[in-house]
């Protein structure tokens, strides 16, 4: 009996070493980006045969040896049943290889990175794709999505202004056409699916969406409430291109182990009103004006971040979000209320660079609202895309055959 007690004891701290280390690992993998080889360009919704790149920071700095995985999904984000040899030539599961110590920062990290389609792994089908990163232990240590697709419809979309009375002032709405004479759509609510993304944030997406008029070659999808967006507000920002220095929005400086950075306090308004200010809708870019290659040579900061309200917000959390952690609502970027300063605060340890967030609330069901700390507005700039999915009768997976992008930007 005190055998099998010393056992269970055993199995269950095993358990929770395993889970443990699991979290440590995961908040020691920092600035993670997948996106083309155009530092212009944010996205991971590219046409088949595109070139991506996964890069991401390890600030153990012990030279793991980490793979990745790509997996083929169905258009609402479940595993197809396509074998990896149906979409891959080669491997769908390799060693990243490309592995760099950092150069002259206080803060020492291993950047990694691997390019896709390369030697190893060539992708030979549109759709959905989830891709994996694994540790020597083959457990996951952070994913990401990106899309490939073809160019077999067309596709035209408009963003207005919602027409609904009671959210003018606040909401934007979507309509486009979809062409397709060169593919045949015999059952278009069976066949095709729809999602509409907005500013690359897949936790902001709309889909389940059928035509409203059918005509010869051509679907159109024309206003209704469901294709309706909340606006948001222009996200904020700050730069820390310099290490030692204030730049853009960075109060004070203390150096300590590494530099801490005291960021501008944004102050809480009811009654807020839209200002235009451009951003890069929620995305960062990495770059340091103290070294030549920014994937090595750019440092880390503590970033402190406050938010002054006369009150918390009854029963929610609030959180800062943004692309730098995939629009996650984590521990790591939680902010807490001083009743003292009247404001909520919180630090987040980030490489140098161009950031873009914005101040959140989750309630007791997790349920994130957007607009109650910084408002919505039907003028703020956003960027929308459709991704057309089509699925014959009969047909073993989704194929994305085209994308198109609309903006609404009343300053353009």
């Amino acid at each position: 009996m005190i055998t099998i007690f010393v056992i269970m004891i055993r199995t269950i701290f095993s358990f929770f070493s395993i889970f443990f280390i699991a979290i440590l690992q995961s908040q020691n993998i920092k600035s993670i980006q997948l996106r083309t080889l155009d530092d212009t360009n944010f996205s991971a919704i590219v046409p088949l045969g595109t070139a991506l790149e996964l890069s991401f920071d390890d600030l153990d700095n012990d030279n793991k040896e980490f793979q990745y995985k790509i997996q083929h999904m169905t258009h609402d984000w479940q595993p197809s049943r396509l074998l990896s040899s149906q979409y891959i030539n080669g491997f769908d599961q390799n060693n990243i290889n490309n592995i760099t110590n950092s150069f002259n920062t206080f803060q020492s990290y291993t950047h990694y990175n691997v390019t896709i389609p390369n030697a190893n792994s060539v992708i030979t089908k549109s759709g959905n794709y989830l891709l994996s990163i694994l540790d020597e232990d083959d457990q996951i240590v952070f994913t990401r999505k990106f899309v490939l697709y073809e160019n077999e419809v067309a596709v035209g979309v408009n963003v207005s202004r919602s027409r609904n009375a009671k959210a003018l002032q606040t909401q934007q709405s979507v309509e486009f056409v979809v062409s397709h004479p060169k593919l045949r759509i015999n059952n278009p609510s069976q066949e095709v699916n729809i999602v509409i993304l907005k500013n690359e944030n897949w936790n902001e997406s709309i889909s389940g969406i059928q035509p409203t008029f059918f005509q010869q070659n051509v679907l159109r999808y024309s206003y209704n409430n469901n294709m309706n967006f909340w606006g948001g507000n222009e996200y904020l920002n700050f730069d820390s291109k310099f290490i030692r220095n204030k730049s853009l929005n960075v109060l004070k400086i203390e150096r300590k182990d590494i530099f801490h950075h005291y960021l501008y306090p944004y102050s809480y308004q009811p009654n807020v009103r839209y200002t235009y200010n451009p951003d890069i809708n929620g995305q960062f870019i990495i770059r340091t004006l103290e070294g030549n290659d920014p994937k090595t040579e750019a440092d880390y900061a503590m970033m402190h971040f406050s938010l002054m309200t006369k009150e918390p917000f009854y029963n929610k959390e609030v959180y800062i979000y943004g692309a730098f952690n995939n629009f996650e609502i984590e521990e790591e970027n939680k902010l807490s209320y001083d009743t003292n300063t009247k404001s909520y605060f919180g630090n987040l340890l980030l490489k140098q660079g161009f950031y873009n967030y914005s101040f959140v609330t989750v309630d007791d069901k997790n349920i994130i609202d957007k607009n109650e700390i910084m408002g919505s507005f039907f003028e703020t700039e956003n960027q929308y895309k459709v991704l057309v999915y089509f699925k014959a009768l009969g047909a073993l997976y989704d194929r994305v055959v085209g994308v198109g992008t609309g903006i609404f930007d009343q300053n353009r």
